[in-house]
């Protein structure tokens, strides 16, 4: 007797936007939809530059790097990989980890991941941020000629179990364009963090390709970068 395939409970973003995502291009759908139950996302490309040219703010940057946030780096044409995989929170919320490996030239035998975890929330979407998931940003979600952008607004940081949301006059402010690119035929991701009175302390963008697969088949090409 055949079972039917178990429908995978909605993505953070389609419990959060809806129908709003019926205004995406279709090739950017996959990367918001679902992912079945045993499959993850994986995508591959390169980022047109990473970092801040701002070298003052390398030894900050150096300390969130080792959490799995940013870096203190300013490269261009730096090749990298995404792996989004589907789970459950310990609150019982859906929440979709990711893990962004980039390859920077300065080391090209070290790869350093940026890991955060989108769920949703009471209030939209929520990303918890590094590999301890310290901090954590509130996302508003807008689609834009066919293209996604998240904007974030409250901000704030884990100490011990509270949640301490930092003042809007010190919080960086965080924008994500995720579009379709019909010339390239690519997707397009780009990234930018600025913060009140200083301006852009960081940014990346890039293109890249995406597609589900099978969980253990990208866990052999892609180890360490399964799981939320």
């Amino acid at each position: 007797m055949s079972v039917a395939p178990t429908t995978p409970p909605p993505s953070p973003w389609e419990s959060v936007a809806g129908d709003l995502l019926d205004g995406l291009h279709p090739r950017l759908r996959p990367y918001f939809a679902a992912i079945p139950a045993g499959s993850v996302g994986v995508g591959h490309g390169v980022f047109d530059r990473v970092g801040t040219p701002r070298r003052w703010l390398w030894p900050v940057l150096a300390v969130l790097g080792r959490q799995g946030v940013l870096f203190p780096v300013w490269q261009h044409d730096v090749p990298f990989g995404v792996v989004n995989t589907p789970g459950v929170d310990p609150a019982g919320d859906v929440v979709v980890g990711a893990v962004r490996t980039f390859a920077f030239s300065d080391d090209p035998d070290s790869h350093r991941s940026m890991v955060d975890a989108i769920t949703a929330g009471p209030g939209g979407l929520v990303d918890h941020l590094g590999t301890r998931r310290r901090g954590s940003a509130d996302l508003a979600v807008a689609v834009v000629d066919g293209g996604l952008v998240l904007t974030s607004g409250a901000l704030a940081l884990r100490v011990g179990r509270r949640h301490l949301p930092l003042p809007r006059a010190v919080s960086p402010r965080v924008t994500l364009h995720e579009a379709f690119d019909p010339a390239a035929g690519r997707q397009r991701v780009s990234l930018t963090l600025d913060a009140p009175v200083v301006g852009r302390i960081y940014e990346y963008s890039g293109h890249f390709d995406y597609r589900i697969e099978p969980r253990a088949a990208a866990a052999d090409r892609h180890p360490g970068g399964t799981t939320p």
